[in-house]
């Protein structure tokens, strides 16, 4: 019998140039868009190992400095100098530099991926971009030195899962809980080698920066991809940024499924991951009280304006007891948050802003904790030296209740200050 397809069974078909394509079947991707970060260098060592000498499209070619930005050691600085000079040999067309912010929501600002589209990088938080409508994947720096030199990849189209959200959410509670609760109920491997496929009437409801973070979240899952249907929004966000025509790919009705979720989010209370990993996740009452001495709002997950102005809102008229750093994912974002006079509000309550990019998130610099210090944080992951630190321990929670953690100097409901 005949049934529709998935969104990824008709996305990876398009990029592969065939009529159509089955979960299982291999296929020769050629994607719209490939970028990296940081670790262009590293990628380049193994580009020239196998003999490649010139990028077969450095037209769809992005690279962003964004995970060690501005560089804190002297060799983080000759990494840079190098990705510098890499892009002036190779006439990469896309290139930003320190202080732009992180390669995620650059590349969606600048609108270098569309709906429909197919964007590889070498990140692992690429399904990202599935708030767009578009096909996004990580992929180690081998298979990106590959499609440096070829422009191609072969995967496997994978199976899809569906996951139904409905309902509306109740005030201070966010898209970042749903994320917490998805992966707390199905686990970090829960979604290993999928496509998520997002549906239900909660989706209209929620912003473009609060749509953004269910598809980062599920590299947390283990997705291969995750995807949102495109609506107006997102074509009006689109519309005076992009530089090409576009079509939008949505799935069949009848489109088979492997397997399914759904949840009323009406119903959703705030959610934290406990250390170390994200699924081990309870409502946030479970933990109230537990002291912190630092708190974190930033990365591709948190970091949009929206999550800043949560912020904002929680701490106006108010002081924290620990530290609070607050790391704009852009400096689109952090020049929007300054004209809103968020940042202001931030300041006077006593946070301490940085470059946007993504700071301590991978342990790098401008927030790495003291061992057994807790940090809070709007990150996506709590993995044990996450930040830097083997024996520091990390929650995961919404800028909301990171903000209100921040004024206590313990985790706090932040239903008080809304």
């Amino acid at each position: 019998m005949n049934t529709g397809y998935t969104f990824v069974e008709k996305a990876l078909a398009r990029a592969a140039g065939v009529e159509s394509a089955r979960a299982g079947a291999i296929l020769d991707m050629r994607p719209d868009l490939i970028f990296s970060h940081d670790n262009t260098a590293a990628i380049r060592r193994i580009f020239e190992a196998i003999g490649a000498t010139r990028m077969s499209r450095p037209e769809r070619v992005a690279i962003t400095l964004d995970h060690a930005v501005p560089a804190p050691t002297t060799q983080h600085a000759q990494n840079h100098a190098e990705i510098r000079e890499w892009v002036r040999l190779q006439g990469i067309a896309h290139f930003f530099e320190v202080g732009r912010g992180i390669c995620h929501q650059v590349i969606s600002e600048e609108a270098l991926i569309l709906p429909g589209e197919t964007i590889f990088g070498s990140d692992s938080h690429t399904p990202h971009f599935g708030w767009l409508g578009a096909f996004g994947m990580g992929v180690g720096r081998t298979e990106m030195a590959a499609l440096w030199a070829t422009g191609a990849l072969w995967i496997r189209v994978p199976e899809s899962m569906q996951i139904e959200l409905n309902g509306h959410l109740r005030p201070g509670v966010t898209a970042k809980d749903i994320a917490l609760k998805i992966i707390g109920d199905r686990t970090v491997g829960g979604g290993q080698y999928r496509s998520i496929e997002f549906s239900g009437n909660t989706l209209p409801t929620l912003s473009l920066d609060e749509r953004a973070v269910l598809p980062n979240m599920m590299a947390e899952f283990g997705a291969m991809n995750a995807y949102l249907p495109p609506d107006q929004a997102v074509f009006d966000y689109l519309e005076a940024k992009r530089t090409r025509d576009y079509t939008p790919i949505y799935p069949d009705a009848d489109a088979v499924y492997a397997d399914r979720y759904e949840l009323d989010v009406a119903s959703l209370e705030a959610q934290i991951a406990l250390p170390h990993q994200p699924d081990h996740v309870v409502n946030l009452s479970e933990a109230v009280g537990q002291p912190v001495q630092q708190a974190f709002i930033g990365t591709c997950t948190n970091g949009r304006l929206e999550d800043i102005e949560a912020a904002a809102q929680v701490l106006r008229g108010q002081r924290v007891r620990c530290r609070l750093i607050v790391i704009p994912a852009s400096s689109q974002v952090l020049l929007a948050a300054t004209q809103s006079g968020a940042i202001a509000t931030l300041i006077e309550a006593g946070a301490s802003i940085s470059t946007p990019g993504c700071g301590p998130c991978m342990g790098n610099h401008m927030g790495i904790p003291a061992p057994n210090e807790a940090t809070i944080s709007s990150a996506n992951r709590n993995f044990k030296g996450r930040m830097g630190t083997a024996d520091a321990p990390i929650y995961l929670a919404s800028p909301y209740v990171v903000a209100a953690s921040a004024i206590k100097g313990a985790i706090t409901d932040p239903a008080e200050f809304l």
